[in-house]
């Protein structure tokens, strides 16, 4: 990275710091954050099915908020919670969760939620036919954000864990962005997993480390601190950017044209933000908290 680089890297950064002071607490999330091709898994169940809700793009742009899962904090930040103990998406989900899942339809419900179509997208190393049929191609998840809270109880080596943004596929994810802070420790580590289809995860460590015995880091995140993150695809590559005010970025190029993406076979693709827990072991009211002041995405 050039010192130019760095310079324009340090002043996007510093717009969104900013911009922090345009946000208004006192409306609902949609009204600071465009919503409109965003579904909210929200840790509840009001129809007693089992499993948490799903806030259609309609309902969560019309201005739908939660006050204890999906609310605006006193800072206009768009805060995401969830304790342990929670409503998850389905039987088979171990963690809970408090995240946005991208919905290029946008309302439209004659498009159908899954499938390469108009509601997802997929790498412009797709077909053409593929590349016809999907809503995007490519694509790039920008969001600047705090940790607030990180689990303090539970195993050894899922404690602190955090899931704060990801790109998903069909069956799997190439993309799942953690922060993650130890028990006792000032400050937190960010790593990338990127999983292969049908493979296992491949780890890789952008601040600190993902051990579970790590030592404090020295460069990490602290609870509370604002930074940004950038996870974008082009083609056969992904890109993960970490940016802090001063601080030089933090970047992980990762292949993924042996990752079994590319050939499409109904490979759609989505982002997703906000809370994933990376903890089933803890204290049923143990929680995850992170608060985001940005958040974008988009597509070719």
């Amino acid at each position: 990275m050039t010192d130019g680089d760095f310079e324009l890297n340090w002043i996007d950064l510093y717009k969104n710091t900013a911009q922090l002071t345009a946000l208004n607490p006192n409306v609902a999330p949609s009204a600071n954050f465009d919503l409109t091709d965003w579904y909210l898994g929200v840790p509840i169940d009001e129809n007693g099915d089992g499993k948490s809700d799903s806030i259609s793009e309609t309902r969560l742009a019309a201005g739908y908020e939660h006050p204890q899962w999906f609310y605006t904090g006193s800072d206009g930040a768009m805060v995401f919670k969830v304790e342990i103990d929670a409503p998850k998406t389905s039987t088979n989900t171990s963690y809970s969760r408090s995240e946005l899942r991208e919905m290029l339809r946008a309302g439209d419900t004659s498009i159908s939620t899954q499938g390469i179509n108009k509601n997802n997208w997929v790498f412009s190393s797709y077909s053409t036919e593929d590349k016809n049929a999907a809503g995007g191609i490519d694509g790039e998840l920008t969001a600047t954000l705090k940790v607030d809270h990180v689990t303090t109880t539970g195993d050894s080596s899922q404690v602190g864990r955090v899931i704060i943004g990801q790109i998903h596929a069909k069956d799997d994810e190439p993309a799942r962005l953690y922060y993650r802070k130890l028990s006792g420790h000032s400050k937190g580590s960010i790593y990338l997993a990127h999983e292969p289809s049908g493979g296992s995860d491949q780890i890789y460590d952008l601040i600190g480390t993902s051990s579970s015995s790590a030592a404090n880091p020295n460069d990490g995140i602290e609870l509370g601190e604002i930074f940004s993150y950038s996870i974008k695809v082009t083609g056969n590559t992904l890109l993960v950017t970490i940016m802090r005010d001063g601080k030089p970025d933090a970047t992980q190029k990762v292949d993924m044209s042996k990752s079994g993406y590319h050939t499409g076979d109904d490979q759609y693709m989505y982002f997703k933000a906000g809370v994933y827990n990376q903890n089933n072991t803890g204290d049923a009211n143990d929680y995850v908290q992170a608060s985001f002041y940005s958040l974008s995405n988009s597509h070719n």
